[in-house]
């Protein structure tokens, strides 16, 4: 099927599609032959790279968002080994999540989450291993503390946000993470208006979650009303563009129905500039209209609040280079990614050099703002940053990453991906200073490079070396569905703990002694203080009458490194895991009479099986 291009160059989504299926076709069942014409030596080379000896250490965290499993996976790197997962939108009965009091709670109704985009707290522009944060398509974001790997804060759903995609992208001194809706809707939620009446009477939003400094609490901050596209991705300005959050929009058409069809009508969409200290200096003074119980600013009324750059078709990533000088933005119909000019954008500004307006928001002119239409390859996705200047972009259709170089534009380097690679991360590579050693190409299709497992296939990761002049691919790696976006930062940047100290534990049902464990009973409801340690469950029986409301109250009185004890109630649908030195709650009701058995379901110590103990309901 032959290409069909426009007068501007933008391909059509007819030959890209053909293309995708073309490549797909071609694409080798077992690459056998490949790995035959590599040489021994390469091969040599990049098993050195990849290789950590056991008992030593990767040099990074990669942490990898868990797409529809609502979950973080965690690798090493370069070994690409996987280290953990953390659960945060969905029970996770290997560590209990879900399933203790406390989390239980923060999950609410939901128990699955779409989780696309970890963003690591920041300070002066460089990643500082406190927290990460992650979204959630329902409308929420997620606070995971690096003291513990452990989910500590889940926000949301947040009033008038529409599938929260755009997110969570966090400015350099982590003062707001920030939020875009996927879907434009009538505001506020539970507002109807027929699908015709889409393009005035639905709206978007971006959002500001307000992060506290000292404890990473996360609070809303400040929303916009936004046109009625789709807002995709996001990045925050930082150094010379530091104070601005950019966001990529599709959809400009504000059309519906077969929007492969109906949202491909124009040249370009945009990606939307957004000051953000002008909006908290607004939302701090009051500013905005009530909408679903949300004061929301309308940046038609506040003139330098939000302006459109143009950018190629479909955009996904907006990327800012390190030094903040250029905001990236890739179109993934066209065979080019623009190099938009900071100071030029700001010139544009000052000179109201608009080429149009949507909804009262200027667009910039195009041709004004633009350094460079860098000619990456077919279906640019997403670009991260080496030092030295070098960029990386990751091309869809292509199945392949491009290595160029700001300032001058030129592509000097392209290196394959198996297959149709999404995202990618570099080490540190969205910071203001880019290690450059290695980058991950997150891949949406594997086609056979590994045993087979039937139908549903792993998700492809590939490591490539970028440590030297010429990109090099040294391994591959098949992770849980579906690994969306990831960022990668130096280990020792992140200060976990393995014990919960004593003296930190303020639980209030908390005990240290098995003396104090045991039931007191207040009308129909009893609490069970238990201690969990090598090799006993603390009482190792208890009685409850049919119909009560049990809390069981479970400290792990360890202090040793990994001594872990699990509480296992048959039956009961209950299993939690405590760490040592922690306390966590469980409550249910004893619905049925009878002896129920509970255990250990953490293997602890030799005597493990014998950690057990029931609980017997009259």
């Amino acid at each position: 099927m032959p290409w069909i291009r426009s007068r501007t160059g933008l391909w059509t989504l007819v030959g890209l599609l053909a293309l995708i299926v073309t490549a797909s076709r071609c694409a080798p069942s077992a690459p056998r032959s490949e790995r035959r014409g590599v040489a021994t030596s390469d091969a040599a080379v990049a098993a050195q790279k990849t290789y950590v000896a056991p008992g030593d250490l990767d040099e990074y965290y990669f942490f990898a968002s868990g797409g529809h499993s609502g979950q973080i996976y965690v690798y090493g790197v370069p070994s690409m080994r996987h280290l953990s997962t953390i659960p945060v939108f969905t029970p996770y009965p290997a560590t209990g999540y879900g399933f203790d009091d406390e989390s239980r709670e923060m999950l609410g109704e939901l128990t699955w989450g779409d989780a696309h985009h970890p963003g690591l707290s920041e300070t002066n522009g460089d990643y500082d291993g406190r927290w990460l944060f992650i979204n959630d398509m329902n409308g929420r974001v997620a606070r995971i503390d690096l003291r513990d790997f452990k989910t500590k804060q889940i926000l949301g759903p947040i009033a008038n946000v529409s599938g929260n995609h755009a997110s969570t992208f966090v400015t350099p001194n982590s003062e707001y993470l920030v939020m875009g809706s996927r879907f434009s809707i009538p505001l506020p939620k539970g507002t109807v208006a027929t699908i015709d009446k889409y393009a005035s009477e639905y709206k978007g939003v971006v959002t500001g979650v307000k992060i506290d400094p000292k404890t990473g609490e996360m609070s809303l901050g400040w929303q916009i009303l936004m046109p009625p596209f789709d807002y995709d991705l996001g990045d925050a300005g930082k150094v010379a563009s530091d104070g601005f959050v950019f966001f990529t929009s599709y959809n400009t058409e504000r059309a519906t129905g077969k929007l492969e069809v109906t949202a491909s009508q124009r040249d370009r969409d945009y990606i939307a500039m957004v000051d953000w200290r002008m909006a908290e200096k607004l939302a701090a003074a009051g500013t905005g209209d009530m909408i679903g119980g949300v004061r929301v600013i309308d940046p038609a009324k506040h003139p330098g609040l939000v302006y459109f750059l143009p950018c190629g078709k479909s955009p996904h990533g907006v990327d800012v280079s390190p030094d903040g000088k250029y905001i990236i933005g890739s179109g993934k119909l066209q065979g080019v990614t623009t190099a938009f000019n900071f100071e030029k954008v700001q010139t544009a500004v000052r000179n109201k050099d608009f080429s149009g307006e949507e909804d009262g928001i200027p667009v910039l002119k195009y041709e004004s703002i633009k350094d460079a239409e860098v000619p990456v390859g077919l279906g640019p996705l997403h670009t991260q940053f080496g030092p030295d200047g070098y960029a990386y972009t990751s091309l869809f259709v292509d199945s392949a990453i491009a290595k160029w170089k700001l300032g001058t534009w030129e592509v000097v380097d392209k290196v394959p991906m198996s297959y149709s690679i999404g995202h990618l991360a570099a080490a540190e590579g969205d910071t203001v200073s880019p290690d450059g050693k290695y980058l991950v190409g997150l891949n949406k299709l594997s086609h056979g490079r590994h045993l087979s497992v039937g139908p549903s296939q792993p998700e492809s990761s590939q490591l490539v070396d970028i440590s030297e002049e010429k990109m090099k691919l040294i391994y591959d790696a098949f992770t849980e569905p579906e690994p969306h976006y990831a960022q990668m930062i130096k280990a020792d940047k992140v200060k976990p703990i393995e014990v919960y100290p004593k003296e930190e534990n303020t639980h209030p049902m908390a005990i240290w002694d098995v003396k104090d464990a045991g039931l007191t009973r207040t009308g129909n409801k009893v609490l069970v203080k238990m201690t969990a340690v090598r090799s006993t469950l603390t009482p190792t029986d208890f009685e409850v009458n049919e119909g009560d409301v049990v809390t069981v109250a479970i400290t792990n009185i360890e202090q040793t490194t990994d001594e872990l004890h699990g509480f296992g109630l048959l039956d009961y649908n209950i299993n939690i895991v405590v760490d040592p030195g922690e306390t966590k709650t469980v409550t249910f009701t004893a619905k049925k009479k009878g002896v129920y058995p509970y255990y250990c379901t953490n293997f602890c110590s030799a005597l493990h099986q014998e950690m057990q103990g029931y609980m017997i309901v009259r």
